[in-house]
């Protein structure tokens, strides 16, 4: 009797999910939201006008523990500027066979140049497409960006890149007053007396 009803039970639990909604995604028509912090697909990210903020320092490449990352830097020149400081990264490649997506690349970038997108698509039946050359990682262009090489706005220095104070072409950020700028050594005294700026009459007394 057992014999009979062993395999019997086993359809049981068959017969009890037939009738249960799917747990499964229809992917890849729906699409499942990624967590924000999901570390995807990286992104070399540019300035409001266009120009790069990778500068090529490779600290990113030697902060790789699978060795995965490639950059050769160059410098810029006042005929082909690709960033706003001294030098760019000329070549940069990520080869996604050795990628292990830890993220300590983006913890060692000094200018926030490189960032993780949700974006994890990347499946290739070729070994040579999964390494990522430079036009691909670069950010797209958005409204009132120039592509690079160009000059930097008028009036700026890096720093002013640096600080967020430049805007896209079609609206440029007003740069700081040079008496607004507050030095972090010497904050200013809000309970300060305001300063006397009237003059006394002739025949005011002292």
């Amino acid at each position: 009797m057992r014999k009979f009803l062993g395999p019997i039970a086993g359809f049981g639990v068959t017969l009890k999910t037939m009738f249960k909604k799917p747990n499964t995604e229809f992917y890849p028509e729906e699409k499942v939201p990624t967590a924000e912090r999901y570390h995807g697909r990286h992104q070399l990210n540019r300035y409001a006008d266009g120009l790069e903020k990778c500068i090529g320092c490779e600290l990113c490449a030697w902060a790789c523990p699978a060795d995965a990352i490639y950059v050769e830097g160059a410098d810029n020149t006042d005929e082909e500027r690709y960033s706003p400081g001294e030098r760019y990264g000329r070549v940069y490649q990520i080869n996604y066979l050795r990628c292990i997506g830890c993220g300590l690349c983006i913890e060692a970038c000094p200018t926030r140049a490189l960032t993780m997108t949700n974006e994890y698509e990347m499946a290739d039946d070729n070994r040579a497409g999964l390494i990522y050359e430079k036009d691909q990682l670069l950010a797209p262009l958005e409204p009132g960006m120039v592509d690079s090489p160009h000059p930097m706005a008028p009036g700026t220095t890096a720093e002013d890149y640096y600080r967020g104070a430049v805007g896209t072409g079609a609206q440029p950020a007003e740069r700081p007053k040079d008496a607004d700028a507050q030095s972090a050594g010497r904050p200013k005294d809000v309970n300060a007396e305001p300063e006397e700026t009237e003059s006394r009459g002739e025949g005011e007394s002292a």
